[in-house]
């Protein structure tokens, strides 16, 4: 039977089935929808979509609202509120989409591949055609690879707690499109190391077909190897596996990796380039952003708008004392990251501090009101020098190395910062806090202290102008306390998975 598409522009919002092979996107049959190079563009495009998608909003906003960065105000009616009192469960709506929205574009480019790969051997394509092919090749399986490690990063544990080699630990991987209704043929849990596996070949195979697209001469083979590029390169991929690398605990490999990318041609913002980057969504040190328009601004994930509201006095989410802390006054993400609101409730004016790091860009509002859209910045060379920090310290032979890119972070953040020699569990601490100061609100916080083995409380020792904050701050928020090993720590699949598939029976994450 032939299948109709339907949409591949939103598909990480959609519910899946287990099977995960919704039929990807277009308004023609499978057997029709890619003939030529050009409708392999235009689907590949489609795979973009998905990945802005999946890359801003809540996708990255919860996992920071779960963790200990911010804390429930009593007017935001609730919004995110299961997430951040902590009550999580597999029926949890505000997390549906995590499991489905990679999955169901994982579809896509199972779909995809295969077509790509059958036109660069048909007979009588151009050396042009097939060069363009083989980049799209590589696009999708960098797509998939990505799509997978954000599954594995949100539904299994860290791959250093217990055997990465043990019986569904991993999450079910689907490399071929095969749409069915029979459950019977539905896959069940991989182990954890077959999943980072995947991952791994799938970027190598990126890398690949990258590399060989910006070498062919091609006009405009070489235009994405340079910061605020739209479309994905190699630095892209290596910036993926350095990543990668760190949460596996492979330490030369995350090192090597990320350090390919420092040596490359992006450079750490200066301060008034780091305040506006926030905004305009351009900067030097922006390895990826994914290309949006106005025309596009209905897709564009409006990531600000979890702690932010166009009604007055009304913000959702206010940082931890404890985080507010971190910055001092030298510090430019002081100013691009908070700024000091009135918060109002039942007509009494309360000083608070909002969170601007994701303010809206201009570009994307249809009309008065402030959309908090901004394009994705899934990929930064500050990671990157946090990246060699962090495994250079774990290494324990290389703090020289550690060191130097700690200070090379702080002084671009700081000014008049002076550089510091650090050690042993001072040295790592110190990375730790760097690294929740750079990437707040980017959705690493909850896979960060899960791999570190740590716990948290939200403290709201607040003082000066702020002293009066507690008293508007959800309770349910306050009181919520993880512990080092937390269930919580790792997603349960959802219900309607659990209940669809019976390869998943008796395979839900502990505690759930």
């Amino acid at each position: 039977m032939k299948k109709v598409f339907l949409s591949i522009l939103i598909a990480g919002a959609l519910f899946t089935s287990c099977d995960m092979n919704e039929l990807p996107a277009g308004t023609l049959s499978d057997e029709t929808a890619i003939q030529t190079e050009k409708d392999a563009m235009k689907f590949r495009n489609g795979i973009y979509n998905s990945i802005r998608s999946l890359t801003g909003g809540g996708y990255i906003a919860y996992p920071d609202i779960q963790a200990d960065l911010f804390i429930g105000t009593v007017v935001n009616g609730n919004r995110i509120g299961p997430i951040s009192a902590g009550n999580i469960n597999s029926s949890t709506q505000e997390f549906a989409s995590f499991w489905s929205g990679p999955y169901s574009s994982i579809a896509d480019v199972n779909y995809f591949l295969p077509k790509v790969e059958s036109l660069m051997a048909a007979a009588g394509i151009s050396d042009a055609d097939r060069i363009s092919l083989q980049r799209y090749r590589g696009e999708a399986h960098w797509a998939r690879a990505f799509f997978y490690y954000f599954l594995a990063d949100h539904y299994c544990n860290s791959y250093n707690v217990g055997d990465p080699n043990a019986a569904n630990t991993g999450v079910p991987l689907i490399t071929e499109y095969k749409p069915t209704g029979d459950y019977t043929h539905y896959k069940g849990r991989s182990t954890l190391a077959e999943t980072f596996a995947l991952v791994e070949r799938d970027l190598e195979q990126a890398y690949s077909d990258l590399e060989a697209y910006e070498k062919s001469g091609v006009d405009g083979a070489t235009a994405n190897l340079a910061s605020n590029a739209s479309y994905l390169s190699t630095y892209t991929v290596l910036a993926l596996q350095a990543r990668v690398a760190l949460l596996k605990g492979d330490y030369d490999t995350a090192i090597a990796k990320a350090e390919k990318v420092i040596s490359g041609p992006y450079e750490l913002s200066d301060y008034d380039e780091y305040l506006n980057m926030w905004v305009t969504d351009a900067g030097k040190e922006l390895i990826f952003v994914p290309y949006g328009d106005s025309k596009q601004g209905p897709s564009v994930p409006s990531t600000g708008s979890a702690w932010l509201s166009n009604f007055e006095g009304v913000i959702d989410y206010v940082p931890s004392s404890d985080v507010l802390g971190l910055y001092s006054e030298e510090d430019v993400r002081n100013y691009s990251f908070f700024d000091y609101f009135e918060l109002k409730n039942e007509g009494q004016g309360t000083m608070a501090m909002s969170f601007i790091k994701f303010p809206g860009n201009p570009v994307f509002n249809t009309g008065s009101d402030n959309a908090f859209k901004n394009k994705p910045k899934p990929f930064r060379l500050s990671e990157m020098y946090l990246i060699v920090a962090e495994a250079a310290a774990a290494k324990g032979n290389a703090t020289d190395k550690a060191n130097a890119a700690l200070n090379a972070i702080r002084k671009a953040r700081i000014e008049g910062y002076n550089d510091q020699s650090l050690s042993g569990t001072t040295l790592i601490n110190e990375i730790r806090m760097e690294r929740a100061k750079e990437l707040i609100g980017e959705g690493f916080r909850i896979s960060d202290l899960r791999r570190w083995g740590l716990g948290f409380t939200r403290p709201v020792n607040y003082s000066g102008y702020l002293s009066d904050l507690p008293s508007v701050l959800l309770p349910s928020s306050v009181e919520t306390v993880y512990q080092a090993g937390d269930y919580r720590y790792v997603l349960p699949i959802p219900v309607g998975e659990m209940d669809s598939n019976p390869q998943l029976k008796g395979h839900q994450n502990p505690g759930y």
